[in-house]
């Protein structure tokens, strides 16, 4: 089993800056991949970004590329979600995940609770 923590969520104005973090604990490998995902009220969870822990190989989804950076943290098994020109249809529950497959994978095997972020107007 592998357990995941987020922190980092929050109120910010539309343009402003966010980290999220998550923290790893259990039975974490390097073979994993971490990947962050969201859930907009009303809406279904989407895919944001994932990391492979092993090689630094990043993925991201086309409604945040250039705008998030997912990295390792630098604390052990911590991985980051750099958040920079939130728009307001960024406000979700964000979630980060874990899983063995690869980079562009959808089906993860562990999930964290959750952290929100709102983005205001």
């Amino acid at each position: 089993q592998v357990q995941l923590v987020e922190s980092g969520g929050g109120l910010v104005q539309a343009g402003d800056s966010l980290r999220l973090s998550c923290a790893a604990s259990g039975r974490t490998s390097s073979s994993l991949t971490m990947g962050w995902f969201r859930q907009a009220p009303g809406k279904e969870r989407e895919f944001v970004a994932a990391l492979s822990w092993s090689g630094g190989t990043t993925y991201y989804a086309g409604s945040v590329q250039g705008r998030f950076t997912i990295s390792r943290g630098h604390a052990k098994n911590t991985v980051n979600l750099q958040m920079d020109s939130l728009k307001p249809e960024d406000t979700a529950v964000y979630c980060c995940a874990a899983t063995l497959g690869v980079v562009t994978t959808r089906e993860y095997d562990y999930w964290g609770q959750g952290t929100q972020v709102t983005v205001s107007s």
